[in-house]
């Protein structure tokens, strides 16, 4: 696939050279067309011969995308996706992959307040793009090569939109977990806020939730 990237930070670079190593074409946008270059840089030296990366003005990087990965801060997003011309409808039937964490990282409390999702609000600013919350529970060394495989829940409205990141979740070596349309996003958002708040005071999230075996079908 040809994906666009807005941001350059831990996250954006890792899940790009994930996509890089699995032959996919990046280009990077962000605020600085220095760190967009030495992001795009170390994504292409993680696999050589792969996939390519590079770097442009965050329009370019969000026009005519297969995907496009919206890896910025919370307070970030309305900056970076004006950048990019998605009030004009740059982002306009592209899946919107949308990592980003609305949420107070001393305490995880969300701070999207009228109760609906970060993503949804993400889909306002971007008309017309197809917003799927995905990638927002793990930090950025997950997606490191030789990593053991982790479960990615997603969430979204348009079905095309939602097989495409799939199948980007599982280049990037997870399991995608689809659990309904973007309205489940704040759900998901909510347990990133948890996982936030146990890590904070000190406790290990993976030993406060329950390990409830997969559900299997019948044969």
């Amino acid at each position: 696939m040809n994906i666009g990237i807005l941001g350059t930070g831990t996250l954006a670079t890792a899940l790009g050279a994930a996509w890089v190593r699995a032959g996919h074409d990046v280009v990077v946008g962000g605020r600085s067309p220095q760190k967009a270059a030495e992001a795009a840089a170390r994504m292409t030296a993680s696999a050589p011969g792969a996939g390519t990366a590079r770097a442009a003005e965050p329009a370019a990087a969000a026009t005519g995308r297969d995907a496009v990965l919206l890896a910025v801060s919370w307070s970030g997003v309305p900056g970076i996706l004006a950048a990019a011309g998605a009030a004009g409808g740059s982002l306009a039937g592209t899946p919107l992959i949308d990592p980003v964490n609305a949420v107070d990282h001393g305490v995880g409390e969300h701070l999207v307040a009228d109760g609906r999702a970060a993503a949804e609000h993400i889909a306002e600013l971007a008309p017309g793009s197809h917003v799927v919350k995905a990638f927002h529970l793990f930090p950025a060394d997950q997606w490191s090569a030789g990593r053991e495989p982790v479960t990615v829940p997603i969430a979204g409205d348009d079905e095309a939109a939602l097989h495409t990141v799939s199948a980007l979740v599982r280049d990037a070596g997870a399991e995608p977990a689809v659990v309904g349309p973007l309205r489940r996003a704040r759900q998901l958002e909510e347990a990133a806020g948890l996982v936030i708040a146990l890590v904070f005071a000190g406790h290990d999230p993976n030993a406060a939730v329950p390990r409830v075996p997969a559900r299997t079908e019948a044969v």
